[in-house]
């Protein structure tokens, strides 16, 4: 992404925050690229909208990749929180590209139907256990990268969701032990394509969520420790600055830790792992008349302490 092209997004981000965001010190995970830099690095957001603290410079022997720093475990999270302690050199935000905080993990887990107002709104009830489908990781792109349209494809919607990044191995996991295998969260864009939902494909949702780019990610993991509550957090998206789902993750019908523990039933949670824990109402496909996106369009999806993500549609 062009420099200008930055400056343009930090532009939007900064207005893009209606919520009391402070700079902090807590520890907000990135992966980032920057000119005079090769390939891919980790590194800490200075609070959220802030610069990024490059963790590979402060210790270069730490990995490259989120999966494999979440893997060493508490290793690498105490020299990250060495660094952020420390007085170190700060990368303007306008110097560096942000990829998503994780990328080709081992899955991507999703759950529909888990905001008990967003059933309300398709007039369905509660679901008494958690429906589970999935994404593709190739669908998985960056916090402020491009969503295209898929010629396939002619109702395209929004879904702001928050994610659940895994950070320790687990298979069968009880409730009462699922906080411990979570990393963080992040903010997630589960963009669908929902007549690949509801008239292709048998109506199995698999390829109308999992075109390429259909899962932006960021903009950075925010480690369970630095947040209050995931469970009662503002989660909003604006098409174009207009307010499209507004709501608050306590509305969530399972919670993360049942989620891990129905999910662990079936199949083992390594780190990195990714789990879109559903949206809120406010979809395009349930307006009257149905609203889809289009070229040109600017999606921002925004969680509470998390941050926010701006994709343009392409």
């Amino acid at each position: 992404m062009l420099v200008s092209g930055r400056r343009r997004l930090l532009t939007a981000l900064l207005q893009a925050q209606k919520w009391p965001f402070q700079p902090s010190r807590d520890m907000r995970l990135v992966q980032f690229q920057a000119p005079d830099l090769v390939g891919p690095h980790l590194g800490l957001e200075t609070g959220n909208g802030g610069g990024v603290i490059n963790l590979n410079a402060f210790d270069p022997t730490l990995p490259k990749t989120m999966t494999q720093f979440l893997e060493q475990g508490e290793a690498t999270l105490s020299v990250a929180r060495r660094a952020l302690a420390a007085q170190l050199p700060v990368l303007p935000r306008s110097e560096v590209t942000f990829l998503a905080p994780v990328t080709r993990p081992d899955k991507v887990v999703c759950v529909g139907m888990n905001y008990a107002d967003h059933c309300k709104e398709q007039n369905v009830p509660v679901p008494k256990e958690p429906i589970i489908f999935s994404k593709f990781a190739s669908s998985i792109v960056g916090p402020y990268d491009e969503v295209v349209l898929p010629p396939e494809s002619q109702e395209v919607d929004w879904e702001a969701e928050l994610a659940v990044v895994i950070g320790k191995k687990g298979k069968h996991i009880k409730a009462t032990d699922a906080m411990a295998h979570v990393a963080g969260f992040t903010v997630a864009h589960d963009v669908s394509a929902r007549d690949w939902l509801t008239t292709r494909n048998g109506k199995q949702w698999l390829l109308g969520k999992t075109f390429d780019t259909f899962c932006p990610l960021g903009p950075a993991l925010v480690t369970k420790d630095s947040v209050a509550d995931p469970h009662n957090l503002k989660i909003c998206c604006r098409v174009n600055g207009e307010v499209v789902q507004s709501s608050n993750t306590n509305q969530m019908v399972f919670k993360t830790e049942d989620l891990i523990a129905w999910v662990s039933q079936f199949v083992t949670f390594y780190p990195g792992d990714v789990i879109l824990t559903g949206t809120p109402p406010g979809v395009g496909v349930f307006r009257k008349p149905p609203v889809f996106l289009k070229k040109g369009d600017e999606v921002q999806c925004e969680i509470e302490e998390l941050g926010v993500i701006i994709n343009k549609v392409v």
